[in-house]
């Protein structure tokens, strides 16, 4: 770890790192010191690679300025955070595309305003909606041969438990799912290939993870043994609840294999604590590993439950219940205490918990996992074929495709580069290996990483993203509120060189990044893809069947079919508007003043409002999207008669 100027306080005192790493040591050094003890002598580190100068890093830059006109390479996918959307970046410039409304309302597209985004987001009886508020933390996509096939994404929404889905033609949210029977939901990860047929080779299932332990059903008890976690099956194409299992302990991150068979979730509080110190007292945690296709078997033969008024299959995946390998639904790995993350190396061997609280990184062998599961491994442990010390605070790892991973240190704030095999040779006694590459500095205490293509068969070893939960000085002050650093890494070579930083709006969390032509964006809509699609000009106009009215208008640069319509006070109305204008970014808004409704129709998109026409007056219904040299003076009036 160097020492740099820039890394001062602004007051000039101490490093900021310094205070970070030395406030949090105080509390985690016990922690540290018990989670790295393991049975017979500890193997030493190799020796670090000291950081790359600065210079170097800085040299780099210019390669993320694009000239204008010029495409990325890449697209990126990242969490949202609070603002409960999806991120569409392009790399290497970084720069966002677009932003994806997903769980919360967006004013510039209408998304929570008008009818068709409303039965996608969920409504109480009265038709408000039923949550406004997410944290989006985890985002990834389909598969196909093991590499992404551009058809789906899928992100979480860890406040309210629900998973929403991404259709990649149109970058637009097409369902959510409400979880049943948790809390806390976080992790998540679509499986690559079918457990059982080898012909199935894509996304059918996308699995999700539970990080709160709650009462089954949630009763509001305090008694804290009866609290449970569930690790959850969804349908990729229905997107409704296939299964769910019961477990010990809290789920963090989610991991599939490339063969089907394998799903897992790292763990912490295997102790299933309700309070901090009962959450800490265990010597080390686990990995959770879930039998696909046992599971399945499980619930077609009936050996289930459901718990409330939820249907949902739960099957039992506990420890206990699971202590006979050949009849196992689920296996615990141990890993040293509170891990932070489990990937999957491209290879399709391995999958890398990091320790948070330990220095280390574990490395567990599937195939290994598997032959437990068939009564050929005596030990489950046996499958850990590494366990190698990074540094302090370990994290989320990524991979270049070159048999070398990449892991977050939180509180070095460094990446760490090390191969992945000669890791292995280090534990397995060859103390001349050199695991560890290469590290680099980070600003500051880097969370999620990931690489382009890291995930897939397909890494390339290109760029490396990281996700810094503090930017401090990294940027122009803007109040008590900073943003996050996001920051682009040059990993092509055999040392990592900082290429940018990019500011922003707390707090996205995880991210993939893949190549663009992965994916075949349409530019526009079929008409047809609407029921309630307005097909002619000649259609529009007003029906009535008493209080309740239907408006019906089509846009054309730069008019609406209707001049003006007429209303009466208390009428209930639905407004449909088609944007009968073929060409390509010639989109269409649909304002109404005083009745909060601004929405979108991109070219030959329909959508729908409603609304109790309760004001009267006159109402300049305008385009809110630039869309002609007349833009400003195509309007309809509303009348509403008092």
């Amino acid at each position: 770890m160097s020492d740099k100027k820039d890394l001062q306080i602004a007051s000039g005192g101490l490093a900021r790192r310094s205070f970070i790493n030395t406030a949090a040591l105080v509390g985690l050094t016990a922690g540290v010191a018990a989670c790295t003890e393991k049975p017979g002598s500890a193997a030493a580190p190799a020796a670090p690679t000291p950081a790359a100068p600065a210079s170097a890093h800085a040299s780099a830059g210019a390669a993320t300025h694009l000239k204008p006109g010029e495409l990325d390479t890449y697209y990126g996918l990242w969490s949202g955070g609070h603002t409960g959307d999806m991120r569409v970046l392009g790399l290497p410039s970084g720069r966002e595309i677009t932003r994806i409304p997903c769980f919360v309302p967006d004013a510039l597209v209408g998304w929570g305003i008008t009818n068709e985004s409303k039965a996608i987001m969920g409504t109480k009886a009265d038709g408000s909606l039923k949550y406004t508020v997410a944290d989006t933390h985890h985002t990834h996509a389909s598969y196909k041969d093991g590499n992404y096939d551009g058809r789906y994404a899928w992100i979480n929404d860890k406040i309210n438990s629900r998973l929403a889905r991404i259709r990649l033609d149109y970058f637009v949210c097409d369902k959510i799912t409400e979880l049943p029977n948790v809390q806390g939901f976080h992790g998540i990860f679509p499986d690559k290939a079918d457990p059982v047929d080898p012909a199935i080779n894509y996304t059918t299932r996308v699995f999700c993870g539970a990080e709160f332990s709650i009462p089954l059903p949630n009763t509001g008890t305090e008694d804290s043994t009866k609290y449970r976690s569930m690790f959850t099956c969804v349908d990729a194409e229905s997107m409704e609840v296939r299964w769910q299992v019961l477990i010990d302990g809290n789920c963090d991150l989610t991991a599939t294999s490339y063969d089907g068979k394998l799903a897992a979730t790292n763990q912490y509080n295997t102790e299933m604590g309700a309070k901090y110190e009962d959450m800490m007292s265990a010597e080390r945690d686990a990995c959770l590993f879930f039998n696909v296709a046992r599971i399945e078997e499980a619930v077609k033969a009936g050996k289930f439950k459901t718990i409330g008024t939820s249907k949902v299959p739960v099957v039992d995946g506990t420890l206990e219940a699971n202590k006979d390998p050949k009849t196992a639904l689920t296996a615990y790995v141990s890993v040293p205490k509170n891990p932070h993350g489990v990937n999957a190396s491209p290879d399709g061997k391995y999958f890398i918990c990091a320790g948070k609280l330990s220095p280390t990184a574990t490395v567990i062998e599937l195939s290994k996992v598997l032959e437990w599961f068939d009564g050929k491994l005596e030990k489950l442990d046996a499958a850990i074929v590494a366990e190698v010390e990074l540094g302090l605070g370990p994290l989320h790892t990524a991979f270049d495709g070159r048999g070398n991973a990449f892991t977050t240190l939180f509180l070095d704030s460094q990446v760490v580069k090390w191969n992945v095999d000669a890791a292995i040779k280090f534990h397995g006694g060859d103390k001349a290996a050199k695991y560890v590459v290469d590290r680099i500095d980070v600003h500051y205490q880097p969370g999620h990483i990931n690489a382009s293509q890291s995930e897939t068969k397909a890494a390339d070893g290109k760029y490396l993203a990281v996700g810094c939960k503090f930017s401090k000085d990294r940027f122009l002050p803007v109040g008590p509120l900073h943003p996050e650093n996001e920051q682009l890494i040059d990993i092509s070579g055999e040392k990592m060189v900082l290429m940018a930083d990019h500011p922003v709006r707390g707090e996205p969390h995880d991210f993939i990044i893949f190549k663009r032509d992965l994916v075949r964006p349409k530019q526009v809509y079929n008409l047809d893809d609407s029921p309630l699609a307005i097909k002619d000009p000649k259609e529009s106009g007003v029906v009535r069947n008493g209080k309740k009215v239907t408006v019906k208008i089509t846009s054309q640069a730069p008019a609406f079919s209707l001049r003006e319509f007429k209303l009466k006070k208390g009428d209930e109305v639905t407004l449909i508007l088609t944007n009968l204008d073929k060409i390509e970014d010639l989109t269409h808004g649909f304002a109404i003043p005083n009745y909060n409704v601004n929405f979108i129709v991109n070219p030959l998109e329909t959508k729908s409002v409603s609304f109790v026409a309760d004001k009267p007056g006159v109402f300049w219904c305008y385009c809110t999207h630039f869309c002609h040299a007349l833009h400003l003076e195509m309007r309809t009036r509303m009348i509403v008669e008092a």
